[in-house]
């Protein structure tokens, strides 16, 4: 699970890498890892964004073990939508 540096400590989830305390800066393999989240890490925020535009998930008021099926439905309509 990828999650942003709001979650240091927890150790289920892959984090970008921190500058260190003196100061240094990263190198540039880090960098390059760092980057790699960053664009994988924005997909997903705006595929969810996308997702939440659908009434029916934003107002979502149903039993929780049917959110699954309701949001597959979902996601399947939405790449239709995108398709074209």
């Amino acid at each position: 699970m990828l999650a942003d540096g709001g979650y240091q400590g927890h150790p289920d989830v892959i984090m970008p890498y921190r500058k260190p305390v003196d100061g240094q800066p990263l190198p540039e393999w880090k960098q390059d890892l760092n980057r790699v989240h960053r664009t994988v890490r924005a997909r997903v925020e705006h595929t969810l964004a996308g997702l939440k535009t659908w009434k029916i998930l934003r107002d979502y008021r149903r039993q929780a073990r049917a959110l699954a099926v309701t949001a597959a439905g979902i996601a399947h309509l939405y790449n239709i939508s995108r398709a074209g």
